[in-house]
């Protein structure tokens, strides 16, 4: 498939919105398999309970994640990813969203910490992967194997491929940043299924799906890199993501 930078033949209007979510809308374009994703500068936490913006937000995490996913096609990981267009917005294809967010954890943090009393930024004896439900009105629940199995939303060849495109991505991504004098501490992925069923990674890597924190700050707050600093109110939240960007933008791929 074939990406366009020419965004004078698409039009982001209202009649040719696809789908809107907390941080993009996805646009349709004359190519049924093309779409295109227009990062917002809105933000939210806790399953949107709390809502703000961060200015330049959807700009900065367009380029962070379209830098990050040609990187990793260099590493062979296929994405969804097809150009960037404009500074916040992604031509990506269509695909059909598997409806998990597959989490990989570093470090103890975030709910990990509260539900298991592990101390934040405790390191792990190996990445931990978990599987949530998709599902806003549910709160994203946390699935057991067995409750992967029960709802079906992949077969078990699927989970277990999702499982080791996320180890491998995590691989990936923890020497990438730590190039960038950045700890990934955890992540949450998304992946999708082309019209050929071929499973792709999707939707965005940012500091609104990573927690990272910066190396040369040792000070729990001050170290913090990603949307964290919206969720617990720590401040300079727009300098945090220009300093992971520039950063990411840095490395040659």
């Amino acid at each position: 498939m074939t990406a366009s930078n020419d965004l004078n033949q698409f039009d982001l209007a209202p009649d040719h919105k696809l789908y809107e979510g907390k941080a993009k809308i996805i646009y349709k374009t004359p190519d049924p398999q093309v779409l295109l994703a227009y990062f917002k500068d809105d933000a939210t936490a806790f399953n949107a309970q709390k809502k703000g913006a961060i200015v330049g937000k959807g700009a900065m995490n367009c380029q962070i994640s379209s830098h990050l996913f040609r990187y990793l096609a260099h590493q062979a990981i296929a994405s969804h990813f097809l150009a960037q267009v404009a500074a916040d917005v992604m031509q990506v294809q269509a695909v059909e969203i598997i409806p998990l967010e597959v989490v990989v954890r570093n470090r103890a943090a975030g709910s990990l910490c509260k539900q298991t009393g592990l101390e934040l930024g405790l390191v792990l004896p190996f990445p931990l992967v978990e599987f949530y439900l998709k599902d806003d009105a549910l709160g994203d629940p946390l699935l057991t194997p067995d409750r992967l199995t029960l709802l079906n939303v992949a077969s078990t060849a699927e989970i277990a491929q999702l499982r080791g495109l996320a180890l491998k991505i995590n691989s990936l991504l923890t020497h990438f940043f730590q190039d960038c004098g950045i700890t990934l501490v955890d992540f949450k992925l998304e992946f999708g299924r082309n019209p050929q069923g071929e499973i792709l990674l999707a939707d965005e890597i940012s500091p609104d799906t990573c927690r990272l924190w910066n190396q040369a700050e040792s000070d729990p707050h001050r170290r913090v890199m990603d949307k964290d600093r919206f969720r617990q109110d720590l401040g300079d939240i727009e300098a945090a993501y220009k300093s992971v960007m520039e950063r990411v933008l840095a490395q040659e791929l």
